[in-house]
This record gives structure tokens, sequence and C-alpha cells, in this order.
């Protein structure tokens, strides 16, 4: 079969959540991505709000059985040889769409083709197809041991969604402990650090702490985790704003190397945003501050899709006055900057 050979591997990815401006969320998936040819697959897919079916959140024996089905050792378990590669985030229902391909073996080889999008058993090709991807083939060996590894425990663990929330405004930090649950990301607050067993500290991948906090309490907080040989990110809250702390959390957690970002820089400065992106994808722009009256304000300033490369956009100069911060959003990524005065 003609297919040319590419190279095959896994590496972790996710969806960021979100605190939605009428009161919803956009929940956190943590999920392990296919790297073709060095690359996320999914970046040849424009912005498709989308994960794998190798998700961190499912029951371990459904994963298993996941790894196995890409392995070709099961079924498929859509008409025509098909499988699932990316699926909806919020249910995973076909209805709601999915990308799908062939996957089958020539030799020791694995090759996928046909990839389409589809929303009912059937897959339509001509009218859904994507074109311009595949096929791939990839090399037996490198397949099944990339493969494998997710299931003998050699693959790196997915990031941390775990954070501790340290502050003086108690009722600030339990809003903002509930939105990251509601989320999917964990969070505990405290007070002091110091005395938390190694292992529970081991289990954070970020700490916030509020405006509040100390220089002295922050480098004891630090120093614990030191002690506990924990590689853990802090995060300094820029206002009591609870979805622009969840943006910052976001981020924070969000520890892949800068090639596997769709959004790679952001710059909030003279009234314009300075955005650079790797491929093709919806970027959304938004302002938070704090109005005279210490309550939080929030407004979209820029929804679209950028194509690769350097972009500047003009702000609204009302939306984003001294003391302002600027959130930039992809379906994977999200990047936080307070205005430039």
């Amino acid at each position: 079969m003609s297919a040319e050979y590419a190279a095959f591997g896994l590496a972790p990815a996710m969806r960021a959540g979100e605190v939605l401006a009428d009161g919803g969320y956009q929940v956190h998936r943590d999920f392990v991505d296919f790297i073709v040819d060095g690359r996320p697959l999914l970046f040849q897919l424009t912005d498709l709000d989308a994960v794998s079916p190798l998700a961190s959140d499912v029951p371990p024996a459904i994963f298993t059985a996941q790894v196995r089905s890409l392995l070709l050792e099961t079924d498929p378990p859509l008409k025509g040889g098909r499988y699932v590669i990316y699926g909806c985030p919020e249910c995973e229902d076909l209805a709601c769409g999915a990308v799908t391909a062939v996957i089958q073996q020539d030799g020791a080889d694995y090759i996928w083709r046909d990839f389409a999008w589809q929303t009912d058993e059937h897959a339509d090709l001509e009218r859904n197809g994507y074109h311009g991807i595949g096929p791939f083939r990839f090399a037996g060996a490198e397949y099944r041991a990339a493969l494998d590894s997710l299931i003998d425990g050699t693959e790196p663990p997915v990031a941390k969604r775990r954070v501790l929330l340290i502050g003086a405004r108690v009722a600030i930090l339990a809003k903002l402990a509930a939105a990251l649950r509601a989320i999917g990301i964990g969070a505990d607050i405290t007070g002091d650090a110091t005395h938390v067993p190694a292992d529970e500290l081991r289990g954070y991948g970020a700490v916030a702490f509020g405006r509040a906090v100390t220089r002295a309490e922050r480098a004891a907080v630090q120093a614990a985790f030191d002690r506990a040989g924990v590689d853990v990110a802090y995060v300094d809250g820029l206002a009591p704003i609870v979805p622009l702390l969840v943006a910052q959390l976001e981020h924070a957690l969000d520890r892949r190397p800068a090639e596997q970002h769709r959004l790679t820089r952001l710059v909030a400065a003279d009234g314009e945003a300075g955005i650079e992106v790797t491929s093709p994808c919806r970027v959304r722009l938004t302002a938070y501050r704090l109005d005279r009256l210490n309550r939080g304000r929030t407004q979209e300033l820029f929804d679209g899709v950028l194509e690769p490369g350097r972009h500047r956009i003009a702000l609204d100069a009302k939306a984003v006055k001294g003391g302002s911060f600027v959130v930039a959003r992809t379906t994977g990524s999200v990047l936080v900057e307070a205005m430039a005065r």
C-alpha cells in the first residue's frame, strides 16, 4: 500500500478548562496526543477542540482497551475499519463529531489513512474527508513500543493537575477552589504548607499565592517543596478575579515544550496585543480588571482564526486601561499578561 513513512510518538497534551462569562465551565482534560514527524497531529486540524481517546481521566481498564484497540488487538469500534483519533472533550459522543481514520497493518507496519470528520456510523470521505492529511505509514516496532509504553509504565506521566492555594482572603480562595474543581483541577487551601508531609506535596503541580502573602511566607512554602524534591510551578495571583486566576493556573500547569503549543507568545502594550501562533487556530482575547469598587470586570477583545506567524491586534482602549490583564486562549494553550502602562 502506498504511504510515506512517518515517525510516530506520544506526548502529554491538554485541553484547557475555563470559567465562562455566563457562569458555565469548560472542562480541563489531560490526554496523550499523537506526535507525527515530531509535531502533534492535532495541529494539522484547524481549530479543533478535541482530545484523543487516551485521556488520563478514563478508568484504567478503558484506557488499556483504547491502547489495545490502536494496536489492532480488538475489532474496530466503527464500520469500515475506522477508529476514533480525536473526539469531543466534554462527552466523547460520536454525535458531537469526531476525527476518525482507518487503521490497518501492512506486514509489520501500521497505516493510518482516510481521515474524516464523522458524526454517525458512516464516514463520508468525499464531503467530510481530511484530504490533506495522511496516509501515514508507521514502522511497526516504533509504533508498538510507543503505545505499549502507556501500559507498562515507561511513558512519562501526564502533568499533575492539582494546585495548592495560599492566601489571606479565604472567600476568594474558596471560590477559586470551587471553580478549579468544577473544570476538573484539584485544589486545596492552606495557610501554612511547612508541615505538610512530603508525599502530599508531591501531588501538586502548582502553588498559587495571594497578594497578601509575605515574602517570608512564600520562602517557607518554597523551602518545604524543595525539601520534598518537588518541581512545582509558583503563581502570584494578579488580581482577585476568579476567571483570571484560573487562566494563570492553567498556564502554570502546562509544562509542555514550546514546540507542542499552538499559542507561543502574548505581549500586551500600547493599546495592542502581540500574538504568535504555530498553526492555524482560533484565538480569543479577554481583558480583566478591577473597577473603583474592587469588582471584577470582563470584556471580550478578539475572537478569530489566525494563520501561523506573528500578529498585532488593536485593542479597545476603554477595556485595557491601566491595571488590566489580558488572557489569550486557544483550544490547548493559555497565556496571561498584564497590560503595560
